[in-house]
């Protein structure tokens, strides 16, 4: 399909995974995209000062690695090459939770691939640098938003660029990537507009992350551990993946108050606390490649910009500016990846219309409710524990049953395991579990427990 062209230059706040993503999105319809990221960014997969969060297990799930793969076609080989783990979808990654320690292991049918943050983040960016019309800059501080007299239309941002001057810099369109959408929310407080509403959930979980080189005698029954905090009762669970250079990455995590140590030896001991052994006996005697780190998350947050009543024209929060997850659930940078996908199938849609910019950010977020939608519904169920904040759902309980039941269908029946694993991984929506056949079969196991 041929790209058509509706400005001459967007600016991207930030270089983090939502930031890469929409460039890759905006390329093929400006002249020029412009991302300005504040941090100086390694010339190899490192941590950064701007992504404190990227020291501890990501994942990414496999829509959002085939959404990344059609932003930057080739993407997936890139992985491969930089020397991510493949993980067999329904085998590798050993799922444990009450009643299934651990739940059936089977060959679903496609291949994700296990790696640090730092390393995704490279080989997008790798990807992005590439493109003749996206410049890269580093070092470069939005400072604001800046918008015609009238407040309604924007026009650029000013920047602060790193030498101790100001710089301004025009543009058709501004996408705001910048992680917490501090830019967007300054703007509408400008004009006075009021903020959009947030739906919260307060889940106050504190986590810690050490990296392990793999033992020579580790287990071959898996390449992973995922080690789920039982609700209610539970508060504290574990998660390891393999990274490149034969690592493994190990963070354990706790809810309202229980936080994990920061120490070589606390971290152990917590592990140790975990309901099944598998994590504390692969690392028991494993050698630690680094440090403990520590991060904490209050809250799930999505900000409901499709209520607003006025937007302003050439503005686009994007990433976490719109939605943050609890992390433990690795939906951050797919969702990211999902919305920038959004992002192009709109600009190609609206290619032809007399004011395709203008009608580009309530296009958007008329759509990107319905994306995400099933992410969203697994943030919820945090609502299991009893110290979670915010409005817990009407028909919580029974939504819990269900859940139950299905689980317990699923790992019986390899098709139902197939379905709810493609439905986690955000390869299908959530309303796929409202097929009146496979309601019929979970009403039928929910009667049976």
């Amino acid at each position: 399909m041929a790209s058509t062209l509706i400005g001459k230059r967007a600016v991207v706040i930030g270089a983090g995974m939502a930031g890469l993503s929409a460039a890759g999105a905006l390329a093929d319809h400006f002249g020029q995209v412009v991302v300005l990221e504040r941090d100086i960014l390694p010339s190899e997969p490192a941590h950064r000062a701007g992504t404190p969060q990227a020291r501890h297990s990501h994942a990414l799930l496999f829509g959002g690695q085939r959404a990344l793969s059609n932003l930057f076609p080739g993407f997936e080989q890139d992985l491969a090459r930089a020397g991510a783990v493949p993980l067999r979808a329904g085998l590798d990654i050993r799922f444990e939770r009450r009643g299934y320690d651990p739940f059936p292991q089977r060959d679903l049918g496609w291949v994700s691939y296990a790696s640090s943050r730092p390393m995704i983040e490279h080989a997008v960016r790798q990807r992005v640098e590439s493109r003749a019309n996206i410049m890269l800059r580093q070092r470069c501080r939005v400072t604001e938003v800046l918008g015609s007299p009238n407040g309604g239309v924007v026009t650029g941002v000013g920047c602060d660029n790193g030498n101790g001057a100001n710089e301004t810099i025009g543009a058709d369109l501004v996408v705001d990537a910048s992680g917490r959408g501090a830019p967007t929310l300054a703007l509408l407080q400008s004009m006075g507009c009021p903020p959009p509403e947030e739906t919260t959930i307060g889940i106050d979980l504190a986590y810690a992350t050490c990296i392990f080189a793999i033992p020579a005698d580790a287990s071959t029954d898996w390449k992973g551990v995922i080690t789920v905090a039982q609700a209610p009762h539970e508060r504290r669970g574990g998660i390891m993946l393999p990274l490149e250079a034969n690592r493994w990455m190990a963070t354990i995590s706790g809810r309202h108050g229980d936080v994990p140590p920061g120490d070589a030896d606390g971290f152990l001991a917590f592990a140790q606390s975990l309901r099944t052994p598998t994590i504390y006996n692969a690392i028991r005697q494993a050698e630690p490649l680094d440090g403990v780190a520590r991060y904490g998350f209050p809250e799930s947050a999505w900000r409901h910009f499709e209520r607003l009543d006025f937007f302003p024209r050439g503005l686009l929060p994007i990433g976490d500016a719109i939605c943050r997850f609890n992390p433990a659930f690795g939906q951050g940078m797919s969702v990211a990846a999902l919305e920038a996908r959004l992002l192009r199938e709109l600009l190609e849609r609206l290619g032809e219309d007399s004011d395709p910019i203008g009608r580009l950010a309530p296009a958007f977020f008329a759509e990107v409710p319905t994306l995400l939608e099933t992410p969203w519904s697994v943030a919820m169920l945090d609502f299991a524990f009893p110290n979670t904040r915010g409005q817990r759902p009407a028909d919580f309980e029974t939504t819990l049953k269900f859940g139950d039941a299905l689980i317990r269908l699923a790992a019986k029946d390899p098709a139902v395991h197939r379905l709810t694993l493609e439905v986690q991984q955000l390869l299908k929506p959530r309303s796929v579990y409202r097929d009146p056949t496979l309601v019929q079969r979970v009403l039928a196991e929910m009667a049976e427990a």
